[in-house]
């Protein structure tokens, strides 16, 4: 028989300060064969927060203002095996300034836009405030993200197919004072149960090219409307997983990218890709397309 495995290490760690004392921790499910029974959320490596397995996000209060923190959370089986920590994420919490009574004004002009069957993006105006913190996001009256202070989009996953959602947004100033909520905004996503999530890269065109070397795909794409910055993709060829690409700087809009697949002409190619959105999760894959090379 073999021994109990401990669960996988979460992954999509994100650490956003929500004040001067606080900082909200959020990550994607870890898997195990036994089931998740609880997530330990540790701060410099020492255990400050038990969280059940039906939560994936915590908000860490009593910090010191203005100082440097280190995040990483660990998944604990039914069984009591304890899997690996998660990736270090650093978090620098804001000075604590003057003292602050005043909360800041809600944030307006929020809108929401679905992404696809299990995703949606939303937008909203700066709320009026001279030290704005962070701003949480509510699915009705549960609090589901939360993004840094200079933020005004997010994205929001794990929705699903065919439901009606309603969003409102709320600041948070470096003192801890809240907003009263921005309007409302409603969206209802796509289909009935597609297993695929939403922001997906659009306009996928690929080509082959010939070189002395062998035979290329040349690929085209525009981003998906993430609401914040895309910096990796994963290129999915034959089915199979097969390039990673990570850009150190601003990634233009309309992505180009090429690769060597061969020296033989007429061997037939299917080629996808996925962006990792903002908050750590991989969105959904863009159409397939076939390449044949030597044709071009």
């Amino acid at each position: 028989m073999e021994p109990d495995r401990p669960p996988s290490a979460p992954t999509g760690v994100t650490a956003v300060a929500g004040s001067a004392t606080s900082v909200h921790v959020m990550w994607n499910q870890s898997t195990d064969d036994q089931g998740v029974r609880r997530y330990d959320v540790l701060l410099d490596g020492k255990k400050v927060k038990e969280v059940p397995a039906e939560r994936h996000m915590v908000d860490i209060t009593g910090l010191r203002p203005g100082t440097a923190h280190a995040f990483t959370v660990r998944a604990l089986d039914s069984a009591g095996n304890e899997g690996p920590a998660s990736k270090r994420v650093a978090v620098t919490t804001p000075k604590q300034g003057t003292e602050d009574t005043r909360p800041p004004a809600a944030p307006s002009g929020l809108t929401a836009e679905a992404g696809g069957s299990r995703a949606a993006t939303l937008i909203w105006k700066a709320a009026e405030d001279d030290a704005v913190a962070s701003y949480d996001i509510y699915q009705g009256s549960s609090k589901i993200h939360s993004v840094g202070g200079d933020s005004t989009s997010a994205v929001v996953t794990g929705l699903r197919p065919g439901t009606a959602y309603r969003f409102t947004v709320k600041a948070r100033d470096a003192a801890g004072n809240v907003s009263p909520a921005s309007p409302e905004a409603r969206l209802t996503t796509s289909g009935k149960g597609s297993s695929e999530a939403g922001a997906a890269p659009t306009e996928l065109v690929a080509a082959a090219r010939r070189t002395d070397e062998g035979h290329y795909i040349d690929l085209t794409w525009v981003a998906p409307r993430t609401g914040g910055e895309v910096t990796e993709y994963q290129i999915r060829l034959d089915g199979k997983q097969d390039t990673s690409l990570v850009w150190g700087g601003k990634v233009p809009e309309e992505a180009k990218y090429s690769f060597f697949v061969g020296k033989e002409a007429g061997v037939k190619h299917r080629v996808k890709l996925r962006a990792k959105l903002p908050d750590g999760t991989w969105g959904g894959f863009s159409p397939e397309r076939t390449v044949v090379t030597g044709e071009e």
